[in-house]
């Protein structure tokens, strides 16, 4: 058990039985009454975003989440299949568990995987990665009435914003956290 004076953001917390993500949290000491917690938690479950008071000195049961490294091997229909690279281990995620990180996966990237009581609860891709571009119009010299960039596919099939000069083949470093182009690998 831990108490709210110990919260702090990225802490998984178990309130009724299900797990919560502190995403944000702030200690409020009003001019009357007694101090209090407010936080923003994640349920790790489904993924919603919920504000929660707690007041001081509330205890809390805290989550003991296993954090390892697995390579991603393929998908079968809506299937993500991951391996642990020690044990040979496999694990399985849907798209839907697994969000947007199905946008930068492509087979024999290493992820993080956080795992409670064993289980594979969530997946997360490197904060950069690679990708090559297999679908681009090409650019027009002078065409920046669109603010200079045009949308292209990657070989995972997201498609994002580029500037003009981005042409098929190239390989692309994307920002994961906001999905946006960050450089052309070199």
């Amino acid at each position: 058990m831990i108490s709210t004076s110990d919260l702090k953001n990225g802490l998984t917390i178990k309130i009724d039985g299900e797990l919560f993500q502190v995403i944000e949290f702030q200690h409020v000491k009003p001019g009357k009454g007694g101090a209090f917690v407010k936080t923003k938690l994640r349920s790790l479950s489904t993924g919603n975003v919920l504000p929660r008071t707690f007041r001081s000195g509330d205890k809390l049961e805290d989550a003991f989440i296993e954090y390892k490294k697995l390579q991603f091997s393929y998908v079968a229909g809506d299937e993500y299949h991951f391996m642990e690279e020690k044990t040979f281990e496999q694990f399985q995620m849907t798209s839907e568990q697994l969000g947007d990180v199905t946008h930068y996966l492509k087979e024999n990237m290493v992820v993080n995987a956080s795992f409670y009581d064993g289980k594979l609860m969530s997946v997360e891709a490197p904060m950069f990665v690679e990708l090559a571009v297999v679908e681009a119009d090409p650019g027009l010299k002078g065409d920046t009435a669109k603010s200079g960039t045009k949308a292209v596919k990657l070989e995972t099939g997201y498609s994002i914003q580029v500037p003009l000069f981005v042409n098929t083949g190239d390989v692309l470093k994307i920002d994961t956290r906001t999905g946006d182009y960050v450089e052309r690998a070199k």
